[in-house]
Formats: C-alpha cells, sequence, structure tokens
C-alpha cells in the first residue's frame, strides 16, 4: 500500500512548543485533513498525545471504547489481544498497578492521509510507583521509569491495529525480580511447547544452496534501513554498520542497554548473531517524516526467527526454536543513522529459552 510521508517534521512532539500546548483542546486550526476524527484534534500527533493522556492519566479507560474498534488487534510482549474489552482490562489491570502512572510523550513518527488512514509510531517514557497487585504479585512499592513504543494504525478516530512493546525486562528488574527465574516460571506456566518442537525446519534466510540476496543500500530512509537490516543481520556483514551509521551513533535498546559508537552496536549484534546462528530477519513495515536538510524519523516493525545454539548472554544453548519481533526508531542525518531507539520482546524471548523441558507423554 502507498503511503503519504510527510515531508518535514513540522508536525511532530518536538515542533510543538511545550506541554501546555501538547495537551491543550485549542490549539488553533487543523493541520492537515483528518476526516473523521473529532474536531478537537488539531493534527494526528496531537490525537495521539491527548488520547493517551485521557486513558493513562486521567484514567478515563472508557475512552478506549471511543477511540478502539470493537474488533482492534493488539500485539504485545505477551502475544495477540483481540477486541477492544481485553484492552480494556489490560489497561486498568496496568493502572492498578501503578495508580501515580505519568507518560511523557518523546515523539510520534506517523504517516498516510484521511483516505488511507494514519499509521503513527508513539515513543514515550512511563513513571509510576508500584502500589498496587499485578500479574508478578503483591506491590512492591518501588519506583520505575521504563519506555515504550507503540506502532498503531487509526482511521477515522479509531485505532483498528497496534503493535506496542514495553521495556518490560527494564521494568522486572526494577521491581526487585530475578529475571531468569521469573521467566522460567512464566514459561512453564504458558503454552509455549510448539516454540520447543525439535522437529522445525531452518529460517528462510537461505535460497537453497545459493547465497542471501543482498540489496545495495538504496534511495532514501527506507533504502538505507530496508538494506541495513538485511545486510547485518542476513548477510552477517557488520562492518556495514560502519556505512549506515554515524560514528557517535547512541543507541538505547531493552534491558537498559545503552550503547554509544559503532562499536558498541557492532558488539550487541555479533552476541544476538552468536546466539542465534541461524537467526533469520524481516523487516515488515517502514515508515518515515522529514527530508535530507532536517534529518528524517524513519519507524521499522521487524521480526525474526533463530535457534538458541550459541553462547551468549541467554545462557547455555538450548537449541530451542525463538521467535522474536521488534520495533526500532532510527533518526538519520546527512544519510546516517545517529541515533536509534529499539525495542523487542527480551522478556519472551527469555521465556522461550529458559522454560523446562515438557514431562515426555504429558498431555
Amino acid at each position: 500500500m502507498t503511503r503519504t510521508m510527510p515531508a518535514d517534521l513540522a508536525i511532530s512532539v518536538a515542533a510543538k512548543p511545550g506541554t501546555d500546548v501538547l495537551l491543550s483542546a485549542d490549539q488553533g486550526e487543523r493541520k492537515h485533513p483528518m476526516r473523521g476524527y473529532d474536531e478537537t484534534y488539531v493534527d494526528i500527533v496531537d490525537f495521539i498525545i491527548r488520547v493517551t493522556h485521557r486513558i493513562w492519566e486521567e484514567k478515563d479507560m472508557g475512552h478506549i471504547y471511543d477511540t478502539y474498534r470493537h474488533n482492534c488487534r493488539v500485539t504485545d510482549d505477551y502475544g495477540l489481544q483481540y477486541g477492544r474489552d481485553k484492552i480494556v482490562a489490560d489497561t486498568v489491570h496496568t493502572i492498578n498497578a501503578f495508580p501515580d502512572v505519568r507518560l511523557y510523550a518523546d515523539e510520534v513518527i506517523w504517516a498516510g492521509d484521511e483516505d488511507r488512514g494514519f499509521e503513527t509510531s508513539h515513543r514515550t517514557v512511563i513513571l509510576g510507583h508500584n502500589t498496587g497487585y499485578s500479574k508478578y504479585g503483591p506491590p512492591t512499592g518501588r519506583k520505575v521509569v521504563v519506555w515504550a513504543i507503540a506502532n498503531c494504525s487509526s482511521r477515522e478516530n479509531e485505532f483498528y491495529e497496534e503493535w506496542v512493546l514495553y521495556n518490560n525486562s527494564s521494568l522486572l528488574n526494577q521491581l526487585g525480580f530475578d529475571l531468569r527465574r521469573l521467566a522460567r516460571d512464566i514459561g512453564n506456566a504458558t503454552h509455549l511447547d510448539s516454540l520447543g518442537d525439535r522437529r522445525f525446519g531452518e529460517p528462510e534466510r537461505l535460497a537453497g544452496q545459493g547465497k542471501p540476496a543482498r540489496p545495495a543500500f538504496g534511495e532514501g530512509p527506507e533504502g538505507l534501513v530496508r538494506a541495513m537490516w538485511h545486510e547485518v543481520y542476513n548477510w552477517r556483514n557488520v562492518s556495514a554498520i560502519d556505512r549506515a551509521y554515524a560514528p557517535n551513533v547512541r543507541w538505547l535498546g531493552p534491558t537498559d542497554r545503552h550503547l554509544r559508537g559503532r562499536g558498541d552496536l557492532k558488539a550487541f549484534v555479533l552476541s544476538m548473531l552468536a546466539t542465534f546462528p541461524d537467526l533469520a530477519i524481516s523487516v515488515d513495515d517502514v515508515y518515515w517524516m522529514g527530508n535530507d536538510a532536517d534529518g528524517e524519523l524513519v519507524s521499522v516493525r521487524w521480526s525474526g526467527l533463530g535457534t538458541h545454539r550459541g553462547h551468549g548472554v541467554y545462557g547455555p544453548p538450548t537449541g530451542r526454536r525463538v521467535a522474536m519481533w521488534g520495533i526500532a526508531q532510527h533518526r538519520v542525518e546527512q544519510g546516517r543513522i545517529t541515533q536509534e531507539w529499539m525495542l523487542f520482546n527480551e522478556f519472551e524471548v527469555l521465556q522461550q529459552i529458559l522454560r523446562d523441558d515438557p514431562v515426555a507423554g504429558a498431555a
């Protein structure tokens, strides 16, 4: 589907002059056509910020009925959630666990128009104290600071699909949990047996006896990121990072990884390739806003499949098949990535790896 990509950064969180404006219902004239959206919203970034604020900080969870389609699909760290009633229940659960929760918008990357609908990638920082019960147990009283990225598809004032990742492994560390023990316990309690079936085939990274495709670095931000993801992860050409990233790149990732410079980033990539030697990555969605002069902000959603056959941060090899997916936001300046925010379902990956083998012959 062809999308309209904004040619500048004029409609963004950074372009709005302050919090009072971000949350104000009176921001002047509408800045671009938005058929079917409430007249109070002046642009798609305004829609995302104020809907999020109303649901989470004003605790109007019922506003989900106004802004989510009845059969919407939400994919998060724990899989697919279907229907807005499940979304309401999950939101109530989280706010109950963190009653003083605050969400601070870092940026919203967007694309689209009123005819095809809008795509948005909302990066936010979340603060709160765990003074209520949650799926993880009794209140700990601890303060947490985590970040998240939510990629949403909306049309005429309703979200109909969302992909959202929280930095869950960081959250659980801050709450005082033993991450590996909790991952094992939850992995044992959930149905992940099919991921551990040793009768699987190999991920489709190579075509028969041939080599993986090797596309040249293409034009524009989409050409850059698609080629980079494929060449680094599927071709195993880690040196491509030198062409795609600035020397002083700043990279933020799951479980509070803060990397600076291409050397740090290469080490992270090598650790993943060593842990999952057959890892195959697919870029599932790309959109962006901006231009060469001002820079571009790019949203990438990706998925991967690999087998835990190597030594690394996740412990000794288990031979288990692992499914992962993630969202990355890139800031591109003068044709190179200068900043990247990337999350993937790392805590779920730990569950897939660390769970106990099912009992032989068990139903």
